[in-house]
């Protein structure tokens, strides 16, 4: 694929939007899926540590040139790492103050740290809420469920501290920076279970992640059998609780996305749907790269080659790989083009696309478990359609 001919052709690659900003390498759990250090790219071991006072201000003048030379309204900074924090908050208060100078009023900037909470201390809340930086917190349901997998180096789990952090960050003084939950899917935790625990944090919002695989690195509980939908369950139970709510709990990505879809509109997320990827990442290097999740695939899968150093945003944008993910139907399998839910399902998460020798062109590993998942809230909503309407089909 040559972008100078797709561009001759009349597309026009959609600006960046949401930048991703690695302002530290390391952190203080030692998760075992996590898609950094566990899996196929090891990268983060030549990294630097934490992202320089250097870097940060390169970064900020590319997000403030970038936004400028597209007239970008509102462009998202999400600080991640690693865990974030770990760079402490003289570090994420120089990031927002020098994006933010760079951005000048023409374009607002959104910021969010995304943490594991473990860290969310009075002193460092006191910071992020003086720099207006909302927080998201990693926690994948009550003690038994997180501690399976999100534990410290030594063994011990996190629960109680991340507990600690939410309770800190739901006070008063600091409730109008928790933006909500992020929650990785495991079988083994029971999805009302987990979904009825991660609502006891009062989240504004939360979201349900399928842990990070691929064809050639299948995820745990996969089996090759298109009868086999044990996420597509998983997800299911959970929808059908939150859905079915009197009144609703809380806001749920994953599921207003798939009924945004459903009904015409735009999914916020790139979990669903055919919506143009608008991110990119910079590492604590300067180095720029596309969304981090492909390092779950093969080592050097998001690198682009480029520094802030010495290139402007819009030469990642002509890459073929980021223009991949901007290319909708274009861009997707055989199979994917001629299913009838491919509006919906999108082909999938890009990242989980991925098979050794070729690929992204693929469907997702999770084709079968979409599918099931996209059927059923389809036959839900139909359902509560032709029932309001006076039994007219939807």
């Amino acid at each position: 694929m040559r972008v100078d001919e797709l561009e001759n052709s009349g597309w026009r690659p959609v600006p960046f939007q949401c930048f991703v900003l690695k302002v530290q390498s390391r952190c203080n759990l030692s998760c075992d899926y996590c898609y950094l250090y566990e899996m196929g790219d090891q990268s983060w071991r030549r990294s630097s540590k934490v992202m320089s006072d250097e870097v940060i201000d390169l970064t900020a003048h590319r997000i403030g040139e970038h936004a400028h030379t597209h007239d970008v309204p509102l462009v998202d900074v999400v600080l991640h790492g690693g865990e974030p924090l770990l760079a402490g908050a003289e570090t994420l208060a120089r990031v927002a103050t020098s994006v933010r100078r760079e951005a000048a009023a023409a374009t607002q900037v959104r910021f969010t740290v995304q943490t594991n909470g473990t860290l969310l201390s009075d002193v460092m809340l006191e910071v992020l809420a003086e720099h207006d930086i909302n927080v998201a917190v990693s926690i994948d349901g009550d003690a038994e469920a997180n501690d399976r997998h999100r534990r410290y180096a030594d063994g011990r789990g996190s629960h109680e501290a991340v507990v600690k952090g939410l309770n800190a960050l739901r006070t008063p003084g600091y409730r109008h920076l928790y933006s909500g939950l992020l929650c990785t899917i495991d079988l083994d935790n029971d999805p009302v279970r987990t979904y009825r625990s991660l609502l006891e944090h009062e989240p504004p919002g939360m979201d349900f992640l399928l842990p990070h695989g691929n064809w050639s690195a299948p995820p745990p509980g996969w089996k090759d059998d298109p009868g086999s939908t044990p996420y597509g369950d998983w997800l299911i139970a959970a929808f059908d609780q939150w859905y079915g709510a009197s009144t609703q709990q809380t806001a749920v990505r994953l599921f207003q996305d798939t009924l945004s879809l459903l009904f015409g509109g735009h999914a916020v997320s790139e979990q669903i749907g055919l919506d143009p990827a608008d991110v990119v990442v910079v590492d604590t290097d300067g180095l720029v790269e596309q969304v981090d999740t492909l390092k779950s695939a093969y080592d050097g899968a998001s690198a682009t080659g480029l520094s802030v150093r010495d290139a402007p945003f819009d030469a990642a944008l002509r890459l073929p790989a980021m223009a991949a993910r901007q290319l909708g139907v274009a861009a997707l399998s055989d199979a994917c083009r001629g299913c009838a839910e491919r509006e919906i399902c999108g082909g999938g998460y890009y990242t989980h696309r991925y098979r050794e020798g070729s690929g992204f062109r693929n469907p997702t590993i999770y084709c079968a478990d979409m599918l099931r998942f996209v059927g059923h809230v389809r036959a839900r909503i139909s359902a509560d359609v032709a029932r309001l309407s006076g039994g007219g089909t939807a």
